[in-house]
């Protein structure tokens, strides 16, 4: 079985993200970036689909200027056999469906039999290429996937729904599964997986070499919330106290 598994390399947690001169993105230049934690989720997945079939193949695939190299290498130190750098200039796209072509372009090379996402990023969080490509594709496409089973020629998924409520779906292969965060306990690289990881292949393939649609989406205006503290004290009667928390509700905090 040959699984792909995508993923992005995003600004740690702990980083402090200071807003570019363009007032478009975050200044990249004083923060840590890491795998993004929905997608090490996937991968670890994969991974766990290879050992129980006993054969296959996983491979990592990430767009990104050269700093992702670095979490495709971490991905091959957790067992993944090889990767795949779609490699951007210093501009990152932030647009899910140019996003979601330039993957597609690479990975209808392959002829995958399955392809995971983590479920959405931790940056801007869209939540769309896995459903996007598997559209493009022509795949078998799932989201919210808390647990999969491969059988022959067909994956089951069970999916997470509202209220508490779960869905078995029987897709044929190849599929395109985006993975809810928490089905499985991602691994540590080993040693001997961290220095094995220095001698797989990763094949770089620029953009600049794909087919590349228009711009539909992109990032206007990116700022830092201004904190304030207000207090009102409301007074009347209950019908003007009630009315009053649901307009703030409704209008300010935007809950309801």
């Amino acid at each position: 079985m040959k699984i792909a598994v995508l993923v992005k390399q995003v600004p740690g947690a702990e980083s402090v993200l200071p807003i570019n001169d363009s007032k478009n993105w975050i200044d990249e230049s004083s923060v840590t970036f890491v795998m993004n934690p929905p997608d090490n989720f996937a991968l670890e997945e994969a991974l766990l689909i290879k050992e129980k079939k006993g054969e296959g193949e996983v491979v990592v695939v990430s767009m990104g200027p050269h700093r992702v190299q670095k979490v495709i290498r971490e991905g091959l130190a957790k067992g993944a056999d090889r990767g795949i750098h779609i490699e951007e200039d210093d501009q990152i796209e932030t647009d899910p469906l140019l996003i979601s072509q330039r993957f597609t372009n690479v990975l209808m090379e392959e002829k995958f039999d399955l392809i995971l996402t983590g479920l959405q990023s931790d940056d801007s969080g869209m939540g769309q290429t896995g459903i996007l490509i598997g559209e493009m594709l022509g795949l078998s496409t799932a989201t919210l996937a808390i647990e999969t089973d491969v059988l022959d020629g067909k994956i089951r998924v069970k999916r997470e729904l509202e209220s508490g409520w779960f869905q078995w779906i029987e897709l044929p292969l190849p599929a395109s599964i985006s993975i809810q965060s928490g089905l499985n306990t991602p691994r540590y690289p080993s040693l001997k997986g961290i220095m094995g990881a220095k001698k797989k292949e990763v094949r770089s393939v620029h953009v600049s070499s794909l087919s590349n649609g228009e711009r539909t989406q992109f990032i206007d205006n990116a700022f830092i919330p201004t904190a304030s503290k207000e207090t009102e004290t409301i007074e009347g009667d209950a019908d003007h106290i009630v009315e009053r928390i649901v307009s703030i509700l409704k209008s300010d905090i935007k809950v309801i």
